[in-house]
């Protein structure tokens, strides 16, 4: 027999205050506690019989005439303060500093005119004591169906507060209530952090043993809460305020039993409890050692082999009959062979599963035992936060079933990875890595969690990434994703956005033309904005205007394609990434309105260059100046030079000068920018 006392039973802090409190009291004579100072009968009837009186009401306060007063640790309605100072009575304050805190929330709030919502019980003094502080009428909640109950006009700004025994869970659900019916609430979590943890251990325990007891008053809140809690975990919880409520009888035929207490349970009593169970349960336990019968379900027996046969091993035992270990109670594996395995005169550890087959032989089993060897180890790795690795034996729509020694791990299909999987399957019979998040083998919750890995390794990754990487660097990476405005590279650790205005010095009509996912990319880094990292493909050593000056001196004969048009001119691509300008007023002799009426898109021209400024990135192009001089009478030679000659018009001359600069890193997607090409900055300059 195993007895697991929970490390927070008994007093918590403000209860040993207010108890300690009321005894430094008890020489002076005529002392009072307004109410029980605890739910706990044991300590009231001590302190009643040192002198100490309990008042119960307003009446029997204001009877008074002279003495002491002690506030109990629950506290008390404001005007009690004021009675006790009208009546000139000595005030000894014991409530707890954290419902303290409590009363000072609601004051301040409901003056502000804050509706104040309790959550607790109604019947409680500590509850009730709270309402006494507030300026308006509170509003008090018991349990998630008075949540679902609650209206309020939305305007309405809510304060909420809790008891700070209420179960903390629950406590959660309620706020988790008000936060889908948006409303305007100010939540201030008053639960007790002692109550919190206490609630979770007696949690914890209740669920590794087969029976639970929950020492505490029988008017204690918490010691209820405890119960309630253990309850859920385990069917065999008892309640009790002393030993004298034990009968131990019911637990003879249990393994392993968890103690805990209220708030309100004096250590001593506690002492007691687990005192007379451990000595009680180990006179048990030699008496069983002295019976004949020493073998019983769940124990681990040692054995010699005297028999292997295809479907069974015989095992003495050194008890009045054989035991046997059945092919499916060693192995999980059908198709494992006893007879290669098993040898005559091998010493087997098996676990007792019934005293009787039904043929007057011991029925144990080898796996099992190795199922609870494996569960320490993996108790031990849950514990100690380790990486385990286990095959993948079975997939499901939601998860894995991993096998790690004889044991079985669960891993969800939202923790296989950082990334939603609709196909489990590629898993299957894998070694994969994972950490236990969840360990409970009396429920068979025994998870797994491989996802935690990934976004650890990733992290790392990411960190190491860009404690090596700089603005110019030139880096590799693979095509993750390609967008209308760009392509995201992975770098190892983090991605680079490539963005449209960064994959060429030309136009790009199309990133999903250049690249699609998986093709390995060489880039520098631009920019690095935080963890945004920018990317471009526009190397200096290939800017085509770095030679544009010798091929396209002035003067020189070029043949160009048309990109786009304008009322003022056509912009001509002489290779990617150098556009120039064709005026309106140099495409023919006769004055043209627009270009679009005698030229076309992807249409290839010969132009000659009338003006090349490389510094600016602008050339300036003539079809006119190709064309065959034609002879005509001085007059009309007059009037054509006047045309020919005259400077662009004010339209032309204002357009907007476009300039090659490079197109920032978006933020989103959304945010791509429209390039414009470098030639449309200027109108041409005058023939």
């Amino acid at each position: 027999m195993e007895v697991i006392l929970a490390k927070t039973a008994g007093f918590c802090f403000g209860v040993k205050r207010a108890v300690d409190t009321v005894y430094e009291q008890t020489g002076k004579g005529n002392v009072y506690t307004y109410g029980p100072i605890i739910h706990n009968e044991e300590v009231v009837k001590d302190l009643e019989s040192k002198g100490v009186k309990i008042l119960n009401s307003e009446e029997e306060l204001k009877a008074l005439d002279k003495g002491t007063v002690v506030i109990r640790s629950h506290g008390v309605d404001r005007h009690i303060y004021d009675i006790i100072n009208e009546k000139k009575l000595e005030l000894v304050d014991a409530t707890c500093p954290f419902v303290k805190k409590i009363h000072n929330i609601v004051d301040k709030d409901s003056r502000e005119g804050r509706q104040i919502v309790i959550i607790g019980s109604r019947e409680h003094p500590e509850v009730q004591a709270i309402c006494g502080w507030c300026n308006s009428n509170p509003v008090v909640l018991e349990n998630v169906d008075d949540a679902k109950r609650f209206e309020v006009d939305s305007k309405t700004e809510l304060s909420i507060v809790a008891q700070t025994t209420f179960n903390h869970n629950n406590f959660n659900k309620i706020v988790e209530i008000f936060n889908e019916k948006g409303y305007n609430i100010t939540v201030y979590n008053t639960i007790c952090n002692a109550t919190a943890v206490r609630q979770k251990e007696a949690a914890e325990i209740a669920s590794q043993v087969d029976a639970m007891i929950v020492i505490g008053g029988r008017n204690s809140s918490n010691t209820q809460k405890l119960y309630d809690i253990s309850k859920k975990e385990c069917a065999n919880t008892y309640y009790i305020q002393t030993l004298d409520d034990l009968d131990l009888a019911t637990l003879e035929s249990v393994d392993r039993v968890g103690i805990t207490a209220g708030a309100s349970t004096p250590h001593h009593i506690i002492k007691e409890v687990h005192g007379s169970m451990a000595d009680e349960f180990g006179k048990m336990l030699e008496d069983s050692f002295a019976e004949d019968n020493r073998i019983s379900p769940g124990k681990i027996v040692k054995g010699t082999v005297i028999d292997v046969k295809d479907d069974e091993i015989i095992l003495n035992i050194n008890y009045k009959a054989d035991g046997i270990i059945t092919k499916n109670e060693f192995s999980n594996d059908p198709n494992v062979s006893l007879k290669d395995k098993v040898h005559v005169d091998d010493e087997i550890e098996a676990k007792v599963i019934k005293t009787n087959d039904g043929d007057g032989q011991v029925l144990l089993s080898v796996k099992r035992v190795a199922a609870e060897k494996a569960n320490e180890e993996l108790e031990a790795a849950f514990n100690n936060e380790e990486v385990l690795k286990g095959v993948v034996t079975q997939v499901v729509d939601g998860g894995l079933g991993v096998t790690v020694g004889e044991a079985r791990v669960f891993i969800p299909a939202s923790l296989v990875s950082d990334t939603y999987e609709k196909d489990l399957s590629k898993y299957k019979d894998q070694e994969i890595e994972f950490k236990l998040t969840e360990f409970n083998p009396r429920k068979r919750r025994i998870i797994g969690n491989r996802k935690v890995l990934i976004e650890a390794e990733k992290k790392a990754a990411k960190e190491a990434l860009f404690a090596r990487i700089n603005v110019g660097d030139v880096v590799e990476g693979s095509v993750k994703n390609v967008t209308d405005f760009g392509a995201f590279i992975d770098l190892g650790g983090a991605d680079g956005l490539l963005h449209i205005s960064e994959m060429s010095w030309g136009r790009v009509d199309s990133p999903k033309k250049l690249f699609k996912v998986g093709d390995n990319v060489k880039a520098f880094i631009k920019d690095i904005n935080g963890e945004k990292i920018a990317l471009s493909l526009k190397f200096e050593d290939s800017n085509p205007w770095l030679t544009a000056a010798e091929k396209y001196a002035i003067g020189n004969v070029v043949t160009g394609r048309v990109a786009r048009m304008t009322d003022f001119g056509a912009f001509v691509e002489l290779e990617p990434g150098v556009d120039a300008l064709l005026h309106v007023s140099q495409i023919s002799r006769e004055r043209i309105e627009k270009p679009s009426s005698v030229l076309s898109v992807g249409q290839e021209v010969e132009v000659k260059v009338v003006d090349i400024k490389p510094e600016d990135r602008k050339i300036s192009l003539s079809m006119k100046a190709l064309l065959p001089e034609i002879e005509t009478p001085a007059e009309e030679e007059n009037e054509d030079a006047y045309v020919d000659e005259a400077p662009a018009d004010e339209a032309a001359e204002a357009a907007v000068e476009e300039t090659v600069e490079e197109a920032p890193v978006k933020e989103e997607a959304e945010e791509a920018v429209e390039e414009t090409p470098a030639a449309e900055e200027a109108p041409a300059e005058e023939e």
